[in-house]
């Protein structure tokens, strides 16, 4: 596809957020047109790390306004709970119980990768990831950076990231199911996102990793 084409990003690994016995990691975004190979983000087995994502994230934490959606404060910290957080590493133990003595139930192998914080204990944060997969990892293991997967739940539709927060705005790129982008902002309708290379907006309700209504750096 040439350069002056519509550009689309897509997502890598093995199947959108499974479990595999075997993980690899073949990278990042391109800018031509590519398919994903299955799992972007976990494994069950303790390999040796993938090679880092083409995208790694730069952007600065930003603000939540009005998310709405909180009902409980964290035991340990005193946040909301629930909250949407990232990996800070790109290997990230996920254990079944609150302290290095569980048993480690898979490995996430996505730097970036979103996640739901559900629960807290000492040091351990309960998670959630996109299937609804639940577990315990160190809270040094997660950033307070806000990232997004595009869309998991549609297969093969593309997502349009657009020029500006409006319908029929210019498309960028289109975005694969399973992209992880950067969320620069979000105004509870619309997210600003930033992902492998292009800069673009998301309907908000396109996103995993942001709440309905949730404003974020505005």
């Amino acid at each position: 596809m040439a350069l002056g084409c519509l550009l689309v990003l897509a997502a890598v690994g093995f199947s959108l957020l499974g479990r595999s016995a075997d993980p690899v990691d073949t990278g990042g975004l391109r800018a031509e047109e590519t398919r994903p190979t299955g799992d972007y983000g976990t494994s069950t087995a303790s390999t040796t790390a993938p090679p880092a994502a083409d995208i790694e994230p730069a952007a600065t934490p930003v603000a939540i306004t009005g998310a709405g959606h909180n009902a409980r404060e964290g035991s340990e910290t005193r946040l909301p709970l629930p909250r949407f957080v990232s990996l800070k590493a790109e290997r990230v133990n996920v254990r079944r119980g609150p302290s290095s003595d569980h048993q480690i139930s898979w490995v996430f192998t996505k730097k970036g990768l979103p996640v739901e914080i559900v629960a807290e204990f000492e040091q351990w944060r309960r998670i959630r990831d996109s299937d609804g997969a639940e577990g315990w990892v160190l809270h040094s293991m997660l950033t307070g950076k806000r990232t997004a997967v595009v869309a998991p739940w549609k297969k093969n539709r593309s997502v349009p990231l657009r020029a500006a927060a409006e319908h029929n705005a210019a498309t960028v790129a289109l975005a694969r199911p399973g992209v992880i982008a950067d969320i620069e902002s979000c105004n509870g309708s619309w997210c600003a996102l930033t992902a492998g290379g292009y800069k673009g907006y998301v309907e908000q309700s396109m996103l995993w990793g942001v709440y309905p209504g949730e404003q974020i750096g505005n």
